[in-house]
């Protein structure tokens, strides 16, 4: 295995390994905002919402409850758009050889009187106290990636997206890992219980996720206007304690086959 370290100015940073390259960068406070593999970058890095990224959620988990109005997210928030600074907090970064970590302060995706889908943001500051801390291994044609939320207050609810990533529309084809090979998904969108993977026509260049954490769903949605799909892994938690919240997920990165391959080996 080859690997590689680029330390870049103002606290980017970029670790490679196996062919797979990931780029943080400290416009986006730490979140990851390239993955290139074969030649092809896999992430769709527009905004401040469209990258390999973690956030969460917290309300009362009754009818109606809406993410996004208290929604730490790490590369920032809404109004932060494509521009070149963040309002999430990048605390610490280290990236040695095929591992990067970081260290954020996760800013609300809405700010005090913003509202998303006609529904006000609850938080009334920009900046939430919810600390996200994560490594991210290079190993073979998988991210090993484990992230902790440092939650200091308790909630009623609390919704848990491990990680998400927004990859360009030319990962068209949508499919999940049952029972050891691949079927065909619809759109949804929305969440369902298997591994779900996201790949080119040709199958020439994936990305699948699967977490060996409890209950995980996984979504997939297509933006047909916007000319971006995304998958993420969720976790729920009723009765919120303060404290931390751990998760893993497995990124699997490379041809369908090898994606495919990655997960037989992981999941049976």
């Amino acid at each position: 295995m080859i690997l590689a370290l680029l330390l870049l100015a103002q606290g980017d940073a970029q670790v490679s390994g196996s062919g797979i390259v990931i780029r943080t960068t400290v416009r986006l406070a730490g979140a990851i905002d390239s993955l290139t593999w074969g030649g092809k970058e896999f992430i769709d890095s527009f905004d401040h919402g469209r990258q390999l990224q973690s956030a969460c959620a917290f309300g009362d988990g009754q009818p109606g409850f809406h993410a996004e109005g208290y929604n730490p997210t790490e590369a920032g928030s809404r109004r932060d758009g494509a521009g070149a600074t963040s309002t999430s907090e990048l605390l610490s970064l280290k990236a040695e050889r095929n591992v990067l970590e970081t260290r954020t302060r996760m800013a609300f995706w809405l700010r005090p009187g913003e509202s998303s889908e006609g529904k006000p943001a609850r938080n009334a500051k920009t900046l939430s106290d919810v600390i996200l801390t994560k490594k991210v291994r290079i190993d073979g044609n998988l991210l090993d990636y484990r992230v902790t939320f440092t939650v200091p207050e308790a909630h009623p609810y609390g919704q848990y997206e491990a990680l998400t990533g927004y990859m360009p529309a030319a990962f068209s084809r949508f499919l999940v890992f049952d029972q050891g090979e691949t079927k065909p998904l619809s759109d949804g969108p929305g969440e369902q219980a298997r591994p779900v993977i996201l790949s080119t026509e040709s199958g020439s260049h994936a990305m699948g996720i699967w977490s060996p954490d409890p209950a995980p769903g996984y979504g997939r949605w297509r933006f047909a206007a916007e000319k971006v799909v995304k998958w993420n892994c969720v976790f729920r938690e009723r009765d919120v304690k303060p404290g931390d919240k751990s998760f893993r997920c497995v990124v699997a990165v490379g041809t369908l086959a090898d994606v495919t391959a990655v997960l037989k080996r992981l999941k049976g």
